[in-house]
């Protein structure tokens, strides 16, 4: 059987006494989109942070497997190792594309920004990249000079995935990658991420709230509600016969609109 990309196991977070997240298992295998889905509140983009490595659980482990290696806690390695593995073998696309993109630099540097942090000194191939993942996420060529704020919300979003992507991530960590957005441009978006996950392979955890982007993107689901796991497995399967009653009420809701 395939070995899991990413493991977390009996993960615990506490912000003072109040509880964000509880003894919440998972693991996310190579090429898989795990979808983590509940109302504000239930704990999902604390438990993102915590598996990203931008938060330390309060109790609990959580371990990803290097390029040919086994599974290794983050727990074990350094701070400058989890920091090499967020600018190579991870990428984490924010809600707001202004909090994952620098707004004062051009939409090529930004792109180029991400490469140059791995060591890549070649203004020549560095803007070629760049050009190339404008062109992969469907942004004219000739915006490569533009700065991001001129971009629309949905052009933004685009630019934050190639920024993220330049460098040939093997785990992408979504936080809800098309808040915000107009319904014609979240599904422009999410073709766009899918096409992307496929031609790639990309293993991707997506937080999200909506559950239309969840039924899209991910094969695999986790419901949670107050920090709790209430309910996992496929995504249709889940979606069209929940059992938890929460599970039920959130497939209910949107049925009703």
């Amino acid at each position: 059987m395939t070995a899991p990309i990413l493991s977390c196991r009996e993960v615990t977070h506490y912000y003072g006494s109040q509880m964000a997240c509880r003894n919440v298992s998972l693991d996310l295998y190579p090429g898989e989109v795990l979808g983590i889905v509940g109302e504000s509140g239930s704990g999902k983009t604390t438990l993102l942070k915590i598996l990203a490595g931008q938060i330390e659980p309060t109790d609990g482990t959580v371990s990803f497997a290097k390029k040919g290696g086994a599974l290794t806690g983050l727990h074990e390695m350094s701070e400058a190792e989890i920091r090499l593995l967020a600018r190579t073998d991870w990428a984490f696309v924010h809600q707001h594309p202004r909090d994952g993109l620098r707004m004062n630099v051009s939409a090529g540097a930004n792109i180029g920004e991400r490469l140059m942090a791995i060591g890549d000194r070649h203004y020549g191939n560095i803007r070629a990249s760049a050009i190339h993942w404008l062109e992969q996420v469907e942004i004219d060529a000739e915006r490569v000079d533009d700065l991001p704020r001129t971009f629309s919300g949905g052009m933004q979003q685009r630019l934050q995935i190639a920024r993220n992507l330049v460098t040939s991530p093997r785990l992408v960590f979504m936080d809800e990658p098309t808040g915000g957005l107009d319904v014609s441009v979240q599904a422009r978006l999410l073709d766009l991420i899918r096409g992307l996950v496929r031609t790639l392979g990309l293993s991707v955890l997506v937080v999200t709230h909506d559950l239309a982007v969840a039924r899209l993107l991910s094969s695999r689901l986790i419901v949670m509600q107050g920090g709790n796991v209430v309910e996992s497995g496929l995504t249709d399967q889940v979606l069209e016969d929940p059992q938890a009653p929460y599970s039920q009420l959130l497939v209910s809701s949107i049925l009703q609109v």
